[in-house]
C-alpha cells in the first residue's frame, strides 16, 4: 500500500460504524485512520477522516446518514487527520455542531469556525443526543493537549481517541485478527511515538487513568488508529502499560529515507 487508501464502511454494532481508511507509514507497515458515525436519535459523526480522501470519505458518509440529519460532530483533536474533511462536512450538514474543548476552539480558530456552531464539552460532562448520553473522557494516552474521548451509555463503546492505536502490517477487520505479537509491537511503537510523555508519567497518576478505563465497563474501544477492539480492554491496557518501559523512539535517518529511495528506483 503505497497511498492513503479508503475501505468500505463497516458496521460495528447495529447502530455505530466504522469509516475506515489506512495511512501508509514508510518503514513501519500502515496505520488505520477512522472517523465513526453514531446513529443515535441526534445523529453523531466522530472525527472526519484524512483531507486526503476527501471524496471517499464523502461519499461513504453521504451512504450512511443524510447530512442534513447530522447533529453532532466530536472532534477528538485537532491534527489533521482527525479534521480533514471538517469543512466539507460541515458544509454539507447545516445543524451539526462541534463538540470539543475550549483549548480546541482556541486552536481551530484559524478556520473560522462560527461560535454558533461550537459545543464546549470537557472530561465529565455528558452530551445527552436523545437516546443516549455520551460522556466526555480524558483517554490514557494522545499527542494534543485538547484530545477527548466519549464513552456511550446505550452501545458501552469507548471511542478513545488515538489511544490505543497501532502501527500495522497490513489492514484487518477487527483487532482479534492481529496476531498477538504484532498487536503489542505495534501499540508499543505507536504509543512511543504519539505520547513518547507515558514514559515520565509517575505510576499513580497512569494507574489513575487506567482504572478510569476500566469502571467505564466497555464492551468495546474504537480507537481513530485501530480496528475495532471488542472484549479486549484489559489486554490494550496492558500492552499500553508495557510502552513505559519501552526504548524512546528515535525515527529513520536521512541516511535510511535515501536508501528506501534507492530500493525503490531500482525495484
Amino acid at each position: 500500500m503505497n497511498n492513503p487508501t479508503m475501505f468500505k464502511p463497516c458496521s460495528v454494532t447495529t447502530d455505530t460504524h466504522a469509516l475506515v481508511s489506512y495511512f501508509p507509514i514508510p518503514f513501519f507497515g500502515v496505520l488505520p485512520v477512522n472517523a465513526f458515525l453514531i446513529h443515535a436519535a441526534q445523529p453523531v459523526l466522530v472525527d472526519t477522516g484524512l483531507g486526503a480522501l476527501k471524496d471517499r470519505f464523502m461519499k461513504n458518509l453521504r451512504s450512511l446518514i443524510a447530512l442534513e440529519d447530522l447533529r453532532w460532530l466530536w472532534l477528538t483533536h485537532t491534527d489533521a487527520d482527525h479534521m480533514g474533511n471538517l469543512t466539507q462536512v460541515l458544509a454539507e450538514a447545516p445543524k451539526a455542531r462541534v463538540v470539543t474543548t475550549f483549548l480546541g476552539m482556541g486552536k481551530m480558530a484559524l478556520h473560522q469556525l462560527p461560535l454558533d456552531r461550537v459545543f464546549l464539552l470537557n472530561p465529565g460532562q455528558s452530551l445527552d443526543v436523545g437516546d443516549r448520553k455520551l460522556t466526555c473522557v480524558k483517554p490514557p494516552s494522545y499527542d494534543a493537549p485538547e484530545t477527548t474521548g466519549l464513552f456511550d451509555s446505550k452501545t458501552r463503546i469507548f471511542f478513545s481517541a488515538d489511544c490505543f492505536g497501532a502501527l500495522m502490517k497490513e489492514p484487518a477487520v477487527s483487532a482479534a485478527d492481529i496476531a498477538p505479537s504484532d498487536l503489542r509491537d505495534g501499540l508499543i511503537t505507536w504509543a512511543t511515538i504519539d505520547a513518547p510523555w507515558l514514559q515520565t508519567l509517575n505510576q499513580r497518576e497512569f494507574d489513575r487513568s487506567v482504572t478510569m478505563v476500566r469502571q467505564l465497563g466497555a464492551s468495546t474501544v474504537l480507537s481513530n488508529h485501530l480496528p475495532p477492539a471488542t472484549g479486549m480492554t484489559e489486554v490494550l491496557l496492558h500492552y499500553l502499560a508495557s510502552s513505559r518501559s519501552a526504548a524512546p523512539f528515535t525515527g529513520p535517518d536521512q541516511a535510511a529515507l535515501e536508501q528506501m529511495f534507492r530500493g525503490k528506483s531500482g525495484s
